[in-house]
């Protein structure tokens, strides 16, 4: 009995649909000509180590399901390229894994600075994963103002209207607005946000505040905090 009960059990777990992922987040990477070859270095390894922060660990295990994440390298419109795939966290093993896959991959363009031409690519990454994803998100980092490509601020509008959050880390190491030019003319959805690294040797840390906050966003609040209508995300220094 106990024998047919398990694999009554087993049998329905395998055709109940798997429990969607809690977000899904694409990373869009400026790999444009002005990020040298150090500064490529400095984000990529920036990546990887956020996800291999406890901070950022943490936060994942508090979201129902895991959440999916995408790195996409860009510059000219047709330099847009998913480095590393959809890939499901939900823990440090899957998590650890996701940065060596992120190590694992080289550099795929250096071009002009088509941000919006990145958001419209990010946002049709998503077409691949399951609608039921609860928060779709996009990433955007970069060192400077689109030169070339959609305007961000229509790419911008027309994602919104999808859905869809878009954040920025802006690295102001050539251009010190570029922090107003992200808020104005690239965030844009519920929440939306710009994390600010002064310079590309502080993109690991600005990284890894952003993806904190956003990945708290999409945790179930706890019921100590049930009600609350806003509160200081994580103690994180202001954006």
């Amino acid at each position: 009995m106990r024998l047919a009960v398990a694999a009554f059990l087993l049998t329905l777990a395998a055709l109940l649909p798997a429990r969607a992922a809690g977000v899904a987040l694409v990373l869009a990477v400026d790999v444009s000509e002005s990020v040298s070859a150090e500064r490529y270095n400095l984000q990529h390894e920036g990546i990887a180590r956020a996800f291999e922060a406890r901070q950022l660990v943490d936060a994942i295990a508090t979201v129902p399901g895991g959440i999916l994440v995408l790195v996409m390298e860009w510059s000219d419109p047709d330099k847009i390229v998913a480095t590393v795939d959809w890939t499901l966290i939900a823990n440090g093993d899957s998590a650890a894994e996701f940065a060596a896959a992120v190590r694992a991959t080289r550099r795929t363009s250096s071009g002009l600075t088509a941000i919006g031409s990145a958001m419209l690519a990010a946002a049709a990454a998503f077409d691949r994963i399951p609608e039921s994803t609860a928060h779709r998100v996009i990433d955007v980092s970069g060192d400077g103002m689109a030169n070339f490509g959609v305007p961000p601020s229509t790419a911008r509008d027309t994602l919104v209207k999808r859905g869809i959050t878009i954040n920025g880390l802006a690295i102001l190491s050539e251009e010190p607005w570029l922090d107003e030019y992200y808020r104005n003319n690239v965030i844009g959805g519920p929440q939306a946000f710009v994390v600010v690294a002064k310079d590309f040797e502080s993109f690991a840390d600005a990284m890894l505040r952003k993806l904190v906050q956003e990945v708290a966003g999409a945790a179930p609040p706890s019921p100590s905090h049930a009600g609350l209508s806003c509160c200081a995300p994580l103690g994180l220094p202001p954006t």
